[in-house]
């Protein structure tokens, strides 16, 4: 559980600094676009109240509540989970990938009423219209890897 607690964290950091230091110090609320490496990373402000890609955003308030709250069993689910059925270290660390990533987005809930979503990135003619920020990668792996590597302590 060390390790899940000590992935969590570290991700959850990296989001919330990645974010103030784009958001804030960078200014990108205010700025709303800034190229990096176009067409390959770019920054590009998006405010998500909804769930990914943008599904159930403009609804009520209450549509944060109930996102904040399902995020906040999931994390319960999966410590509970690593407890009982500790999946081996990689399962542990994709465990930490996922809590830490859903934490993150949490905050932003709490401190923004929506998700702040900066990354953007596009490639090989296509051009990707959705942003996406540090915790969402790291719940996307974090699942991917539970499903991967949850096949008990042998699953290292």
């Amino acid at each position: 559980m060390r390790l899940v607690a000590i992935v969590a964290a570290a991700v959850f950091l990296l989001d919330q600094l990645t974010k103030w230091l784009v958001v804030h110090a960078m200014d990108l609320a205010r700025v709303g676009a800034i190229d990096v490496f176009p067409p390959y990373l770019n920054f590009r402000m998006a405010w998500n109240t909804g769930i990914n890609f943008g599904l159930l955003s403009g609804h009520a308030d209450w549509t944060r509540w109930v996102l904040i709250s399902v995020a906040l069993g999931i994390v319960l689910f999966v410590l509970v989970w690593m407890r009982r059925d500790p999946p081996g270290r990689m399962g542990l660390i994709f465990a930490g990938l996922l809590i830490g990533g859903a934490l993150g987005n949490v905050v932003d809930r709490l401190l923004y009423g929506a998700v702040a979503d900066f990354l953007n990135m596009s490639c090989c003619g296509f051009t990707n219209p959705y942003a996406f920020n540090v915790a969402d990668i790291s719940v996307f792996l974090g699942a991917i890897g539970l499903a991967l590597f949850s096949g008990g302590k042998n699953a290292s």
